[in-house]
């Protein structure tokens, strides 16, 4: 089972493709949603990311929705 977490923020449109596609494929994820919590904000913000969505997969970063990228990273 891959370690997957999903930055988020609360008006993002590809952050809720990003959750759904995860959900859809059974994937079982730690959203952490850099509207509400300062401290999701700030350890994205450590990774050098100000935008959302950011997946981490397993500690692999894929900035945006990049349905590729997530499934060759599962599929790993």
């Amino acid at each position: 089972m891959k370690n997957v977490i999903v930055y988020t923020s609360s008006t993002c449109p590809y952050c809720t493709l990003a959750k759904d596609y995860l959900k859809d494929k059974g994937v079982e994820f730690e959203e952490k949603n850099i509207s509400t919590s300062r401290e999701a904000r700030e350890e994205l913000m450590e990774k050098g990311h100000t935008g959302v969505p950011v997946l981490v997969i397993d500690n692999e970063e894929i900035v945006g929705f990049d349905k590729a990228k997530i499934d060759t990273l599962l599929d790993k």
